[in-house]
């Protein structure tokens, strides 16, 4: 009705100040659900699932209750896919009480990388080995990003498919962290200095630490890999305190 998109007046200032009209609801829930529109709404208070206060003249009043309400049904359809047979379930376990049924992850749970305390790699980082393995259509969901995207990161060798076609963390990260540089309008084309640098580091690397891996010990491989991890660390710890400098100049 017409009544839901004007600012209908208050029965009291009191009421007034605990309740939103529709429009301010929208204004709240839009930065996060920009789909969200008026019909939406009507529907979701159709089906039962929010049940906003009318005042006399027929208009609805939103309480913050309300708003969060609806705020959990546009989560669970959005991020979820759940229909609103089961969302409902969820609302009048929560309205009992009740902890609703733990959601299932409609994505791969990725692996944080880890991280030193001052956002550097650490060495660790470098040694571990998380097994991830994506298929092309699950990298491109997970990494927010579009076909043509992969495709130039793979054109250009910043990205390359297993011997299976599957993709690892290393692929995921470069995936995510080009999306983020591309809206700033660097390309993936530009970005090949950073592998011919990095490829350098890693021939840099590989010729310091190739003599101990040759030992006749037991332990010469570890050895070995325990100092690719940490010259590896301390090379983009160098790298990055030089562009900070450069760009503090």
């Amino acid at each position: 009705m017409a009544a839901d998109a004007a600012p209908g007046g208050s029965p009291g200032a009191a009421s007034a100040a605990a309740r939103m009209n529709i429009g301010e609801v929208l204004d709240l829930l839009r930065p996060d659900f920009p789909g969200i529109t008026i019909p939406k709404i009507r529907f979701l208070e159709d089906k039962g699932l929010i049940k906003p206060e009318r005042t006399p003249s027929g208009y609805r009043k939103f309480s913050v209750a309300d708003v969060e309400r609806l705020r959990y049904v546009l989560t669970m359809q959005r991020d979820h896919y759940l229909p609103l047979r089961v969302i409902g379930e969820h609302l009048d376990a929560i309205d009992r009480g009740l902890e609703p049924p733990p959601i299932e992850s409609v994505v791969p749970t990725v692996p944080k990388v880890a991280l030193a305390a001052d956002g550097l790699p650490s060495p660790e980082s470098f040694r571990r080995r998380d097994g991830l393995r994506l298929s092309r259509k699950e990298l491109l969901k997970v990494a927010e990003v579009d076909d043509d995207l992969l495709t130039e990161l793979e054109r250009f060798g910043l990205i390359t498919a297993r011997s299976s076609g599957h993709y690892d963390t290393d692929d995921l990260v470069v995936a995510q962290t080009a999306r983020e540089l591309a809206e700033f309008g660097i390309e993936p084309r530009h970005l090949r200095a950073f592998k011919a640098a990095a490829d350098r580091e890693v021939g840099l690397v590989q010729q310091v630490t190739a003599p101990l891996a040759k030992g006749r010990d037991a332990a010469a491989a570890a050895r070995a890999e325990d100092a690719a991890s940490q010259i590896a660390a301390l090379s983009v710890r160098l790298h990055a305190t030089l562009v900070k400098a450069g760009l503090g100049h």
